[in-house]
């Protein structure tokens, strides 16, 4: 019986990571298989800048979910956001001789028409109705009622056309085909806002790698949306100015780094191991740490609109791998004049895992998750026969294999010459997604018979030669004459 599973992409700016799971009736996720690939040869704020490296590692994902599956991929689902990413307000008129009553033909023309809209260098990936305007009143659902004056008001979400360029070459050159491309800012909205905050306006801070997402909701309907280039890693690139390298800044981030200097004394003299031979004070490690933070938070709050900043009743949610940093919530606190402030730092909804380790509740794994939530369609394809990975003696004429053996492994030769045929099969079959071979059983015996004869004078005149040699040398001292 064939599997059904969804599969979701995600790309990030430090990691690619892709997972395979299902939904159950009642909204909650079976996660079967979580698969990561290192990215930051390949993507930089979120966007792929080397097309040819970005698929290479999509490849490597697919192929480690269709092995850990033991079935076939047939699409995936995938999710856009980084650098670029921004909304444009935008306002749509219609207008009418007569007092008409507002058809929903009526608001799909608006909609139609603000989505044939032309930016430049810019394409609309999604298009939010905000509200309308019915003669002098704002609705949010005009239908039915009767006006001389229809008024759209839309949010546009962009992106350049050339990272969706870059991002289509990606995954055409890695063979993927998709069902359908997210949002991932909207995604994630769904999965770690409750229905209160969006409905009392909040403000959600996506702090990632690279880049912190910001998107602001306000009645139920997202009303500002924008990323910048600000993140965590830039965290690290500041410790590494006290020459060290990635990895040890990294870690002295993840072990020592504040985002507040309450409680640290001023003549704190302690001081932090950098590497075998040298030192730095912990006060200054701190400090760097603290005005990194500082300017990405300032720069977030920033980019909010003066006219929903009084807005956020319900507060700010922070989430990302950035919200696991040490008094990040407080310094949003201190900075915004907000007091509400939660660090989501797992999805809303039920997660179970089949054959999978637990994830872990950090808030790196929420964006691939809502994704994985909002795919409907089944993934899978045909499932991959079982002798591909088991023992099986058969050997497919399309592969064949060379065997050699020295002196100790002479007579485990004949029996691992088999045993390394199926391998190049498999690591074939691995490469080719799919490989059928259609042959009949009399071919199929024909073919591993003269197989058989192929491998044998190798392998037994190497013996009978050894033999000769070895008897030869110990008669040698009597005779010359003599021999075996």
């Amino acid at each position: 019986m064939a599997k059904e599973f969804i599969i979701a992409i995600e790309l990030g700016s430090s990691k690619v990571t892709g997972i395979a799971g299902t939904k159950n009736i009642d909204g909650s996720l079976n996660v079967l298989a979580v698969v990561k690939e290192d990215s930051k040869s390949s993507i930089r704020k979120g966007v792929v800048y080397k097309s040819d490296k970005a698929a290479e590692c999509l490849k490597n994902i697919i192929n480690k979910l269709r092995n850990n599956l033991k079935t076939n991929i047939d699409k995936v689902y995938v999710g856009i956001g980084g650098q670029g990413l921004h909304s444009v307000k935008n306002v749509i008129v219609r207008e009418y001789e007569q007092p008409t009553i507002v058809s929903q033909a009526f608001v799909d023309g608006v909609l139609d028409t603000n989505r044939a809209m032309s930016y430049s260098e810019q394409k609309i990936l999604e298009a939010v109705p905000l509200e309308f305007k019915v003669d002098s009143q704002y609705q949010i659902d005009p239908l039915g009622i009767q006006c001389k004056r229809l008024e759209g008001n839309m949010l546009n979400i962009l992106c350049r056309n050339s990272f969706v360029r870059m991002l289509r070459t990606c995954l055409e050159s890695a063979g993927i085909s998709v069902f359908d491309t997210y949002l991932t800012p909207l995604t994630l909205a769904d999965s770690v806002l409750t229905d209160g905050e969006m409905r009392s306006g909040c403000l959600l801070v996506d702090l990632g790698a690279d880049t912190a997402t910001v998107s602001v909701y306000y009645r139920n309907i997202l009303r500002f949306l924008t990323v910048v280039p600000l993140g965590s890693a830039n965290i690290t690139k500041d410790i590494e100015s006290l020459s060290t390298d990635e990895e040890t800044a990294e870690k002295l981030k993840l072990k020592y780094g504040t985002a507040v200097l309450d409680g640290l004394d001023a003549d704190d003299n302690r001081k932090v191991k950098i590497d075998t031979d040298r030192t730095v004070e912990y006060s200054r490690l701190v400090e760097l740490i603290q005005a990194r933070a500082e300017e990405i938070v300032r720069n977030v709050w920033n980019m909010v609109p003066e006219e929903y900043r009084d807005k956020l009743l319900g507060g700010i949610v922070l989430t990302g791998g950035g919200s696991n940093m040490t008094g990040i919530d407080k310094l949003f606190r201190d900075i915004t004049k907000v007091e509400k402030v939660r660090i989501a730092d797992f999805i809303s909804q039920h997660v179970s895992y089949s054959n999978c380790e637990p994830l872990a509740h950090d808030g790196t794994m929420n964006g691939v998750l809502s994704l994985l939530l909002k795919g409907e369609e089944n993934c899978a394809g045909a499932e991959i026969d079982d002798s591909l990975f088991g023992n099986s003696s058969h050997v497919s004429p399309t592969f064949t294999t060379t065997s050699t053996a020295t002196d100790a492994q002479t007579a485990s030769a004949v029996q691992g010459n088999a045993a390394d045929s199926q391998q190049a099969t498999d690591t074939a079959a691995a490469q080719q997604h799919t490989v059928t071979t259609t042959v009949t059983d009399e071919e199929e015996d024909d073919e591993e018979e003269e197989e058989t004869v192929q491998r044998k004078p190798s392998v037994w005149g190497k013996f009978m030669t050894r033999v000769k040699d070895f008897g030869h040398a110990i008669v040698t001292g009597e005779s010359d004459d003599k021999s075996v």
